[in-house]
């Protein structure tokens, strides 16, 4: 099937695609915080794969403390998961993920999900998607408030680590800049790039990036080690 061992997944943008919810929750919330909103190069910059401390910190220009975080987070996270569920039965993951991931338990290939959403958030997405049919929830990694946010490669040192695997002997499949520099700081072996809100020609200045997406369609360009970049 793959040289590779097993796959790491995040999930904003990759395996649920709700980078336009995000996007509108913290530019709403943002202009409560600060007056204005995020511009679209402040959000790329500062909000995609980051936690919401660090984006917090952005929007006040200071370091909040934990309390300030924690209420300020969960009200912009609130938020949005109201626009999901606004979305009704719209509320789905990505194309053909369920597809993918039925394969990947089908061939019992190790596989986990590693993302900067906050507890409340991946609890969410649990129920809404039936997540435990294809991962074992325990090996999630998710912001618990003490891992550091990418392009720190914290996040996937862990999730690797949970897998009881080398990084290089996983692919990791994403969608922020900051997320792709994390893979690659953790010394994933293959970095697959979903442009699921970007331009493909953002990952194709990236060499880290091993190969672009736009969906789950077809499994091999994902698993195959001698894919090129589209």
């Amino acid at each position: 099937m793959t040289d590779y061992k097993g796959i790491i997944f995040d999930f904003n943008g990759t395996l649920f695609f709700d980078s336009k919810m995000h996007y509108n929750a913290w530019k709403d919330f943002s202009a409560k915080l600060r007056g204005i909103p995020f511009s679209d190069q402040e959000m790329r910059e500062h909000m995609f794969g980051r936690t919401n401390k660090d984006i917090i910190a952005y929007a006040i220009g200071k370091m909040p403390d934990d309390e300030l975080v924690e209420d300020l987070g969960e009200e912009k996270e609130s938020l949005y998961r109201q626009k999901c569920r606004e979305l009704g039965k719209d509320c789905k993951l990505a194309p053909y993920a369920t597809d993918f991931l039925d394969y990947l338990k089908q061939e019992n290939f190790p596989r986990t999900i590693a993302t900067m959403s906050n507890k409340n958030n991946v609890d969410f997405f649990i129920e809404q998607f039936k997540l435990d049919k294809w991962f074992d929830l325990e090996k999630i990694v998710y912001d618990n408030g003490k891992i550091k946010g990418k392009p720190a490669p914290d996040i996937y040192l862990q999730a690797a680590k949970n897998l009881g695997l080398n990084p290089k002997d996983c692919i990791v499949i994403e969608d922020a800049i900051s997320g792709i520099q994390a893979a690659h700081a953790a010394g994933i072996g293959r970095i697959v790039a979903i442009a699921s809100m970007e331009d493909t020609a953002l990952y194709k200045s990236m060499p880290e990036v091993s190969h672009i997406i736009k969906d789950f369609r077809n499994f091999e360009e994902i698993l195959c080690v001698c894919a090129e970049v589209i």
